[in-house]
């Protein structure tokens, strides 16, 4: 939002310096993002030439003498048509930029004389398109003075960074307000339009939309008589150019000129070119319409447009017509303001794509109660600079505009900022941004401007108070403490999650992050396809559903590195998965999958893995190794955990496995894939994957303070014992191992499975599984009769859990 310093003051009665005004806009929320003060403009001067002659080498030329209010001519070569003797304009010495022609001056030569400046035209000073000849000032204008003061052209343009809820502050009125209520001034107020009215509009406005009367809920229409369109005042032009805005005609430059002064836009009809009475309504498909940027745009139903009754005139809250477009020879125009739906003009802008400042406005929410008070205005100043006659003004399908009432409780801005504020200055500051205050006490009811649509409930008027009074009140104050250095800040999940993270990237896996949606079929492949999880508008039709395991993601994903020539793939993820529609029904979940010859050990084309033709393909143990990682990391206590046969059924039956923590807590689940869960996916291997559900795992209980060093070693040396029992083929190692453990949980501190065999000589259905079993005293040394008992002790224990047999 671009403005200049005296048209905020047109609406601002104000003494602030430039500098305060823009330190005051950041602080009030309305971020000044550039100012142009003009310098560009300070080194023209106002001359008058004392003497014209023919240039003696050059017909077209002539040599001026130029008084330039030092006393001492300057001799100055021109080829404008209208330099003569007696002639006031604006000079440009040696030295100086001119914009217009992009180059700075130098003493010149031409055609045999010197040259030591240039008297300038508008066009080189961009202040129009005139380049006819040079600027011809009254003989009054104060030589030697500033030509930039002189005309008004020193005045500084301010830019605003003006966020999308603020729709009124897309007003030079607007943002007066604001300032006003800050404290920088008074805001000026202007008499009503009142002018005579002659006739009625005969062009009449139907409004055709059906049920969708959202989509225009107001329209004003006026016919003015009699105008005479032709370049609008000096004045007019030169903030219009100041913004960015090209000048066009009196008629066109007085809607621009009111969207920037009071947030309005306009739009003006030749009557002339109107055939009929004028229509709103949906677009046909494939109808075209001929804009004023003279580009051709093809409608559909979606856009809403203002026809005549022989085709569109304009794109309804976006850009008008070519065809109906005012010239220098229109005499009667037709002025119209209406209100359009924010979302469809959004929508028609970002289809069509084009983007104007009436765009602009209608999306973010126009003041509907300005809608009349705006075509008053507009009709006011096109009488004053066009002449003509007014007529009737007709206003159809607008039913007034219901307000906002929001209860304000006054202790909610020392809640929400920590600002002490009285109760009579929130009162003040709310009233000054033209809230209606009503009650007293503690407790407001505060009636909401037809011009702040953003304003909904009680947070957003702490805001409006807060910024007012200003931002930089709000004193620094240092977070809480915490009782030590490295006391809990995460929660206990924020924390596994970043321990299962770092302790799968040390074992050389790569994080991924994949999509929370995946396809029906995928979903009900992995236990999911729950109507509860089906999004109402996925972005695509394979992502229609919420995953209930992260691994279909992650498989997908290395079969896409495979099918670009990367096969041996190592990638997880620490995210969430979907068993249900509600909170509860989140987990938070580890997963991770290997692809090819990506184990830990021995991984692609090493040089001792030319044996094994290239490397160690993955595996079930590789999966249980990442799982198990894991819940180290995150300080399961691995004495409690079991690992049983067999996983969920996209893994294979007989190389899965699942992780427990006692009977009933499922940890997770690691293994091979199944070849159907591979080809329904589409994906080669071989290929291995894990699971851990991170929320499953038990808060870690407190430890008690201990009085003994933290690590304590036995001065006795370990023994190690091996047994082999003989077992039938469905008891896991696991249950020997566990058995062997609990003979004596003091001296047997490790229990490992070195060997397996099957064989005739066993028997049928039967096999040996031998283990190592680490002793370790404590309180002295043990004797032979001790190490019996013991291994009496574990091999009772196993026989009774397993029904195992010491080997012969």
């Amino acid at each position: 939002m671009k403005f200049t310093l005296s048209w905020l003051k047109d609406h601002l009665e104000t003494d602030a310096s430039l500098e305060e005004i823009c330190a005051r806009l950041t602080m009030i929320g309305l971020e000044v993002e550039d100012v142009d003060d003009k310098a560009a403009f300070k080194p023209f001067v106002i001359a008058k030439v004392i003497a014209a002659e023919q240039h003696p080498n050059a017909d077209k030329l002539k040599v001026l003498m130029v008084d330039t209010g030092t006393g001492e001519p300057v001799q100055v070569v021109c080829g404008a048509p209208n330099a003569r003797t007696g002639l006031v304009g604006a000079f440009a010495a040696p030295g100086t930029y001119v914009p217009g022609i992009d180059m700075t001056l130098s003493v010149g030569n031409i055609r045999g004389v010197e040259s030591r400046g240039m008297m300038c035209s508008e066009k080189e000073l961009e202040i129009s398109d005139d380049h006819t000849g040079i600027i011809d000032l009254p003989e009054d204008a104060p030589l030697g003075t500033s030509y930039a003061a002189y005309a008004g052209l020193d005045d500084p343009v301010i830019e605003i960074n003006l966020t999308p809820n603020r729709p009124d502050c897309t007003s030079v009125h607007g943002i007066a307000r604001d300032l006003a209520a800050s404290g920088l001034g008074t805001l000026k107020s202007r008499p009503a339009p009142s002018f005579p009215v002659e006739g009625v509009t005969a062009i009449k406005v139907r409004l055709e939309l059906g049920e969708d009367r959202h989509l225009c809920p107001g329209f004003a229409l006026r016919l003015v008589r009699g105008v005479k369109n032709g370049p609008s005042p000096a004045w007019m032009r030169q903030r219009l150019t100041a913004i960015g805005l090209r000048p066009i005609n009196a008629l066109v430059d007085i809607t621009n000129y009111l969207t920037f002064d009071q947030g309005r836009p306009l739009h003006v009809f030749d009557a002339a070119k109107v055939t009929g009475n004028l229509t709103v309504r949906r677009a046909k498909e494939g109808e075209k319409v001929l804009a004023l940027d003279t580009r051709e745009y093809t409608l559909s139903p979606a856009n809403v447009v203002i026809a005549d009754e022989e085709s569109v005139e304009s794109i309804g809250g976006v850009m008008g017509g070519e065809y109906s477009g005012c010239d220098e020879a229109t005499t009667d125009v037709l002025i119209e303001s209406a209100l359009w739906d924010p979302m469809n003009i959004a929508k028609t802008g970002r289809t069509l794509g084009i983007i104007t400042d009436a765009r602009y406005r209608f999306e973010r929410g126009v003041d509907p109660e300005y809608m009349v008070p705006g075509i008053e205005r507009a009709t006011e100043l096109v009488l004053e600079l066009c002449g003509g006659t007014a007529a009737k003004l007709n206003v159809v399908g607008y039913e007034g505009h219901t307000a906002k009432a929001v209860d304000f409780p006054v202790s909610e801005v020392k809640r929400l900022t920590g600002l002490e504020v009285s109760p009579e200055e929130s009162v003040s500051i709310l009233q000054k941004l033209g809230f209606g205050v009503e009650g007293s006490g503690e407790r407001f009811r505060v009636t909401v401007p037809s011009w702040r649509p953003d304003v909904d409930g009680k947070a957003d008027l702490v805001e409006e108070v807060m910024r007012i009074h200003g931002v930089d009140n709000i004193v620094a104050a240092a977070l809480p403490s915490h009782n030590a250095v490295n006391g809990k800040i995460l929660t206990t999940l924020q924390i596994r999650t970043r321990q299962a993270r770092r302790a799968l990237a040390s074992r050389g896996m790569l994080e991924a992050v994949t999509w929370s949606f995946i396809s029906e079929e995928q979903a009900k492949l992995f236990g999911g396809g729950q109507p509860a999880l089906k999004l109402a508008n996925p972005i695509a039709a394979d992502m229609s559903d919420m995953r209930p395991s992260l691994l279909p993601g992650l498989l997908t994903a290395a079969q896409r590195n495979a099918d670009k020539g990367y096969g041996d793939v190592a990638i997880f993820e620490v995210s969430g998965t979907y068993e249900g529609d509600t909170p509860e029904a989140q987990r938070r979940v580890t997963g991770g999958v290997r692809r090819g010859t990506a184990s830990l050990n021995g991984a692609g084309r090493l040089w001792s893995n030319a044996a094994k033709g290239g490397g160690k393909p993955v595996d079930v143990f590789d999966a249980k190794a990442d799982a198990i990682a894991v819940l180290e990391a995150c300080g399961v206590p691995m004495g409690n955990v079991q690992f049983e046969a067999g996983g969920p059924a996209w893994y294979h039956p007989g190389r899965s496995g699942t992780i427990k923590l006692g009977p009933k807590i499922v940890l997770g689940a690691f293994g091979e894939f199944h070849p159907k869960t591979l080809d329904a996916l589409d994906v080669s291997g071989p290929i291995a994957g894990f699971e851990i559900y991170v929320d499953a795992m038990p808060e870690p209980k407190k430890k008690a303070t201990r009085t003994k060093p933290a690590l304590e070693l036995s001065p006795f040396q370990a023994v190690k014992r091996d047994f082999a029992f003989v077992v039938d083929k469905a008891v896991e190692a696991a249950a020997i191992a566990r058995a062997a453990s609990g003979a004596d949980r003091k001296l047997v501190t490790a229990v490992n499975v070195f060997d397996v065999f099957e064989g005739a000589s066993l028997g049928e259905g039967k096999k040996s599984v031998a283990i190592e079993v680490t002793i370790q005293p404590v309180e002295r040394t043990l004797t032979d009769e001790d190490f019996e008992a013991l291994t009496s002790r574990i091999v009772a224990n196993v026989a009774k859990s397993t029904g195992g047999v010491l080997r012969a």
